[in-house]
């Protein structure tokens, strides 16, 4: 019979952890079994011997025992499977020689995230490509940019969608950090400070792909900074991508861009509407990635700066969620930018009607001499005497006057321009502005910022295929050399 303990906590965390543990387990176990060999730590046989009845575990990444309270966790019940399949008793297993649960469980944490972040990567550049296709369709696109949920200044969907790819790529270079992070091999730190066998901890890391040791074994089985920096990058990319969602809503609600029908809903009363809950629900998973930051925040802070499951094992849950949510919420985020496109944009009245176009119109003065807050002012006072789609040349002359400034008839008319034609921004050279061209460039200069991320990405992963082939490859040599 279980334990409350037992119930309550082992089992659980057994049925969740195990499926990812497990497998992880086996091939830091098949390279730790090669590096005892190589070093003269086990015998040839032996190690052979192992190595081979793990080879038979690694075809079955599935086949767990029940859990039944006569053994702790996932790694008792490798041991008890290895045992089992070697055809000995448990007490004669070798495979802990110069490793403790510890490193173990440090190094296979960083491999389960390795995995994971790189297919997050993965979406999360596919999600900026398709971003960056949305701010193509949408370079001559002219609508409202909104501060302070007020009307601020034109400008177009293809300088805002270039703005959040902009995001999309340093978000990128977060997750490529983190993964270079995670890649150090804490194996070979035993229980937290080494051991007295000749063992070869760079060995077992070039084995499984990582690309250094950690310098420290005890900040190698103590430290957790990596976990934080794998739910800090889930949480910055998912909060970031909440905040265009809501954006998006409010375009939709404008009619400014098109509802796609499969990130809508109907209503159960109401057989005309249409409502893009995918976004909401976006919102809604970015709040469940800073809970889980701050899950796992906590649980550190909560740790001792030494071996500790508040910090370790017991926040890898919230981990591999956290994980999880991030690539869920890509996804679905790629594939509406793909199907978004412009649809029926404000006309120019209506954006002149918001009086967006008045900082262009102090601009005009100001650039016929007017200084830039006489001319500010003057502007306000004429936004208190009506709509700017009203303005005329005499109304602006009296407002002037009436401020003790004399404008000369030419520079009424440019200002009068600037004032009425808020798709000029369309023809604005500032580099980073939302001018046709200035977006296009910035465009191209985000493509080829994926392109490079592309390229260490995949570069990360030909390393692993590497060190996986290089694994194989010795695990048959052992058998071979081994006569098992």
């Amino acid at each position: 019979m279980l334990s409350v303990y037992q119930t309550n906590h082992l089992l659980p965390a057994y049925r969740h952890h195990g499926p990812s543990l497990y497998p992880a387990m086996i091939e830091a176990s098949r390279a730790h079994l090669v590096m005892l060999a190589e070093c003269g730590i086990l015998p040839a046989s032996r190690a052979a011997q192992l190595s081979s009845a793990l080879e038979r575990l690694r075809e079955r990444p599935t086949d767990l025992p029940d859990y039944d309270g006569t053994f702790e966790d996932v790694y008792f019940a490798l041991e008890r499977n290895l045992a089992q399949e070697a055809g000995i008793r448990p007490d004669e297993l070798d495979l802990q020689l110069a490793r403790s649960r510890n490193d173990l469980d440090a190094g296979v944490f960083r491999m389960i995230l390795r995995d994971q972040v790189t297919g997050i990567l993965d979406d999360l550049l596919a999600a900026t490509e398709a971003v960056l296709d949305a701010a193509e369709r949408g370079t001559e696109a002219t609508v409202l940019a909104f501060t302070h949920r007020r009307p601020a200044q034109p400008t177009t969907i293809g300088h805002v969608f270039a703005g959040y790819a902009d995001a999309l790529s340093g978000q990128a270079a977060n997750y490529q950090y983190v993964l270079n992070e995670l890649n150090h091999s804490p194996l070979g730190g035993a229980v937290i400070a080494g051991t007295d066998l000749p063992i070869s901890s760079e060995r077992v890391a070039e084995l499984l792909g990582f690309t250094d040791v950690v310098p420290n074994a005890y900040s190698g089985v103590a430290g957790a900074d990596h976990f934080t920096g794998v739910v800090g990058a889930n949480a910055r990319t998912l909060a970031t991508g909440a905040r265009v969602a809501r954006v998006i809503q409010e375009w939709m609600s404008f009619g400014w861009v098109n509802v796609p029908d499969e990130f809508c809903q109907g209503s159960s009363a109401m057989p005309q509407k249409r409502n893009p809950v995918v976004l909401e629900h976006m919102v809604s998973m970015a709040m469940a990635a800073v809970a889980d930051q701050t899950a796992v925040l906590g649980g550190i802070a909560a740790a001792w700066w030494e071996d500790s499951n508040n910090a370790t094992t017991d926040v890898q849950t919230r981990l591999w969620e956290s994980d999880d949510r991030a690539a869920r919420f890509l996804r679905m985020l790629g594939r509406l930018f793909e199907v978004l496109n412009p649809a029926k944009l404000p006309t120019d009245l209506e954006m002149v009607a918001t009086g967006s176009t008045t900082t262009a119109a102090a601009d005009a003065l100001s650039m016929g001499g007017v200084p830039f807050r006489t001319a500010h002012g003057l502007l306000a006072a004429l936004v208190g005497k009506g709509e700017p789609a009203n303005w005329d040349a005499k109304l602006v002359a009296e407002t002037a006057a009436e401020r003790g400034v004399r404008l000369e008839p030419e520079l009424i008319e440019n200002m009068l321009h600037a004032l009425l034609s808020p798709r000029a921004v369309l023809k604005r050279d500032q580099a980073e502005g939302p001018g046709r061209d200035a977006v296009t460039r910035q465009i191209a200069g985000l493509r080829g910022a994926v392109a490079q991320h592309r390229s260490t990405l995949e570069a990360f992963r030909a390393h692993q295929r590497a060190a996986a082939d290089r694994l194989d490859a010795a695990v048959r040599q052992r058998i071979e050399e081994g006569g098992a």
